[in-house]
């Protein structure tokens, strides 16, 4: 069985979520680690937590606990 994930205009099929999630995460613009679960989205701009994004630079950002 498959199923479908549409984003961004574009419909991308898989056949396990674990697959769905390796190609689906956004990549830590620091660490270039991917984001699986919560991350930190500053202008646009996505980060594993916020000490990465402080680490590029932008100020105010806290981790959600």
């Amino acid at each position: 069985m498959t199923f479908e994930v549409h984003a961004q205009g574009a419909v991308h099929v898989f056949d396990c979520f674990s697959c769905a999630i390796h190609r689906m995460a956004p990549l830590c613009e620091h660490c270039r680690v991917q984001i699986i679960g919560q991350g930190v989205e500053v202008e646009g701009h996505w980060y594993c937590g916020a000490h990465c994004a402080r680490a590029e630079g932008r100020t105010g950002v806290v981790d959600r606990v």
